[in-house]
């Protein structure tokens, strides 16, 4: 397998594909990992319910086990459903025996709500699997559980994670996911530290089904692959929320989130870089365009999809300049991280507007206003006056934190096409349009055009 760290999930089976062993080897692939598998139960499950669980005999698990550690060098394993009592107690001895990181994700209930762990089975893992834990991941839910602390607020998360590490695990994630919060906090609490949050923004969505198999499947992943454990909470974290902000509705009930998210990402690059080269292609070829640039330079910018750093968003590295001739001069081949004040206003956008992908920007110079006024273009305007303090104003802070506030406030921002910045000391007053594609970025520019050259 060359350098394929071997990843081993203990859990049960998703017949519907979204959670359990499924989400875990998707998401330990997705993280160039090899996924090695013990089925501990097979649920008849779809994105609404669970109608069944057959288990195998607790003594055929652990043959699973058995057979898999007797040939395989396994770099990392986690746990997810173990179900019954006699299960854990016949795994509990072998991975005792381990010699590689082991994440225990205690599942008791699928996001459905239907239960995955036999009460019986409640004292067994706390007893005989939390010990053997490099890191534990329970959910508040889980962790009210195995506690009995209520979990209202930051100390009573802290109250149960000691309580917790007091059953013998090596830290503690409780994920704060059930948490009603803006952001996403998930609480690292290892034995003998502070508690460290790990936060994320939180995405509205409802295809939650298999987060917490996902996201312990990628720590282990991590830590497999020679991380250490905060790096791989961390880069966990990250590709879990992806695949949120990628998640598409797929039965009639909570869907899962999309594991290939990572890939969409990657395969999505030339046709972005291609597509953008061409655009500028067409600024280039059009010299009338030259009045509606600002007098310095200006950009287009393309992003991939999902992006969510200004090195996902593509751009001229020398930007787009009007000429003394007359002219449009594009400077450069498109490049991922070229563009700085452009590419900050469109991720600041997409926050909200998921679906704009790309931006232009143009000058404010004389009829530019009447220009976009008569071709419909809806801005929102960059409040420079309102600026925080915690706010500077270069390489596009100002520009990020104005876009989201004023789309924020906007009382329509499905309209919106446009973001406005009436510029201050050193700083030009520009007009950034935005589209959801390059096509339509381009037939807003043509109407802006017509508008502006009868204005």
């Amino acid at each position: 397998m060359g350098g394929h760290a071997r990843i081993l999930t203990i859990a049960g089976s998703d017949s519907g594909g979204g959670a359990g062993i499924q989400a875990d080897l998707k998401a330990i692939t997705m993280l160039r990992g090899y996924g090695a598998s013990v089925i501990t139960a097979l649920t008849a499950q779809n994105t609404r319910t669970v109608t069944g669980i057959h288990a195998p005999s607790a003594r055929f698990v652990a043959e699973q086990l058995r057979t898999v550690l007797d040939d395989i060098r396994v770099d990392a394993a986690k746990t997810g459903m173990l179900f019954s009592e006699p299960i854990i107690k016949a795994i509990a001895p072998l991975l005792g025996k381990r010699t590689f990181p082991l994440v225990v994700d205690p599942v008791c209930v699928a996001t459905s709500g239907a239960k995955l762990l036999k009460a019986d089975a409640v004292k067994a893992m706390a007893r005989l699997m939390f010990p053997l834990a490099d890191l534990l991941t329970p959910n508040i839910p889980e962790t009210e559980l195995f506690t009995k602390v209520r979990i209202r607020d930051r100390e009573d998360v802290f109250k149960a994670a000691r309580l917790l590490l007091d059953m013998g695990p090596k830290a503690v994630l409780i994920k704060g996911g059930h948490a009603d919060s803006l952001a996403t906090t998930d609480w690292f609490v290892p034995r003998d530290g502070e508690p460290m949050p790990f936060m994320q923004p939180r995405i509205a969505t409802k295809c939650t089904h298999g987060t917490g198999c996902t996201l312990s499947a990628a720590i282990a992943t991590g830590l497999g692959q020679g991380m250490e454990m905060g790096a791989a909470i961390k880069r966990a974290q990250e590709y879990l929320n992806l695949c949120l902000r990628a998640a598409e509705p797929l039965g009639e009930g909570g869907g899962p989130p999309d594991h290939l998210a990572p890939w969409i990402k990657e395969t999505a690059k030339p046709g972005v870089l291609r597509d953008l080269a061409r655009f500028g292609v067409r600024l280039a070829a059009d010299p009338g365009l030259a009045p509606l640039l600002p007098r310095g330079r200006a950009n287009a910018v393309a992003a991939l999809p999902h992006a969510d750093n200004v090195d996902e968003v593509a751009g001229f590295p020398g930007g787009v300049i009007a000429t003394r001739r007359g002219g449009v001069r594009v400077i450069g081949e498109p490049e991922f991280g070229a563009s700085l004040y452009a590419a900050r206003t469109l991720l600041a956008v997409r926050r909200l507007r998921p679906d704009l992908r790309c931006a232009l920007t143009l000058g404010l110079g004389q009829g530019m206003k009447r220009a976009l006024e008569a071709a419909g273009v809806e801005i929102v305007w960059i409040d420079r006056e309102r600026r925080p303090e915690y706010v500077r104003e270069d390489n596009g802070a100002l520009e990020e934190w104005g876009a989201f506030e004023g789309l924020r406030d906007h009382p329509s921002p499905e309209t919106v096409c446009a973001v406005g910045d009436p510029g201050g000391t050193g700083f030009e007053p520009v007009v950034r349009l935005l589209a959801g594609d390059l096509a339509c970025l381009d037939a807003l520019l043509s109407r802006v055009f017509d508008c502006w050259r009868r204005s």
